[in-house]
């Protein structure tokens, strides 16, 4: 439920719903104040793995302020200082790391160490892991390196039908951090169907601005005829909201920015739904209300599901660098 009731376009004025939570989480902004802090302290360049968020905006940013990303450590030069991206990484890469006698600085999010933690603990107890997740992704490769021999991966129900299990008694399950809640309520309800003793996370693995951004999808979606997600293709917290606002028979679609909005979309449209990916800056936000507004949607109102005040800590490798935080910080413009 909102914070306070939602009011139904009933006088069909052009109308945006703008939502929130959305942007930035905890973790992107821990992962961005990372980059920026590093190039403050050392100065460029200072070489980050992979995107430090799934953003070409914030990239690019960070690109033009002297981060240099690479795909690979193998790129970096040795005993350069390097950043793990938020996404997180396997065990081999922090060798490799190592190896290089590279400066790491690891800007992985905290919840997603949280799952590595928990496979390590239970691949040491003996357990086959089943990772719920998307295949390729970030964040599924370095969870997956934590103990490739004892974890499969599974995407839909389908693939726990088709699981071959040695020991069905002793199977556990994770999860990506940034799935849909709903398809993932299916996956691990058919895993206990299939293995009834499975054991999963303490706490769900998807993270709490995952749960909250679609929440407020769904719970402005009979308010909207189309909504605007925020957010890069390859983002998946992104693109699992355009599926949330589907499934509850909304058009939806995902944008980069205001670029990508294909007009005939605001045909015969008086309702707009507005958010934004956990890697999207506000900016993005802003430039699209501003064009919804320049096309006649005078009237907006912001719809608040819950309060986000999630604050994580710096690295411990920029332990002592919090004063520089002051004026290069990552929070929401």
């Amino acid at each position: 439920m909102p914070l306070k009731p939602i009011t139904a376009n009933t006088r069909g004025e052009k109308k945006i719903y703008l939502l929130k939570p959305r942007g930035f989480c905890a973790g992107v902004v821990r992962a961005i104040d990372v980059v920026k802090i590093a190039l403050n302290l050392y100065g460029p360049p200072v070489y980050v793995r992979k995107e430090i968020v799934h953003n070409k905006h914030v990239v690019d940013e960070l690109r033009g302020m002297g981060a240099i990303f690479v795909e690979e450590l193998e790129e970096v030069p040795s005993g350069a200082r390097a950043i793990f991206s938020a996404h997180g990484v396997s065990p081999e890469v922090r060798r490799q790391g190592r190896e290089r006698n590279l400066a790491i600085i690891d800007a992985t999010c905290p919840l997603v160490t949280k799952v590595h933690l928990e496979a390590v603990k239970f691949a040491r107890e003996g357990y086959t892991i089943v990772l719920i997740g998307h295949k390729n992704h970030d964040e599924v490769i370095g969870t997956l390196g934590e103990a490739p021999a004892k974890m499969s991966l599974v995407e839909s129900v389908a693939d726990v039908d088709a699981l071959k299990i040695d020991d069905p008694a002793r199977v556990a399950y994770l999860t990506q951090t940034t799935l849909s809640l709903d398809e993932t309520k299916d996956i691990v309800a058919r895993l206990e169907e299939r293995f009834p003793m499975i054991r999963g996370p303490k706490s769900q693995d998807i993270c709490y601005a995952t749960e909250n951004r679609q929440m407020a999808v769904k719970g402005v979606s009979e308010f909207c005829e189309l909504i605007l997600v925020v957010g890069s293709a390859n983002s998946s917290n992104s693109k699992r909201l355009v599926e949330v606002g589907q499934n509850y028979g909304v058009q939806a679609y995902l944008v980069n920015d205001w670029s990508d909005v294909n007009s005939e979309w605001l045909d015969g449209i008086r309702s707009v739904g507005v958010t934004a990916g956990a890697s999207a800056p506000e900016h993005l936000v802003e430039q699209i209300v501003s064009a919804l507004h320049e096309q006649g949607f005078g009237d907006l109102e912001e719809v608040e599901m819950v309060e986000e005040d999630v604050r994580f800590s710096l690295p411990p490798e920029l332990a002592g660098a919090a004063n520089h935080l002051h004026g290069i910080s990552a929070s929401p413009r």
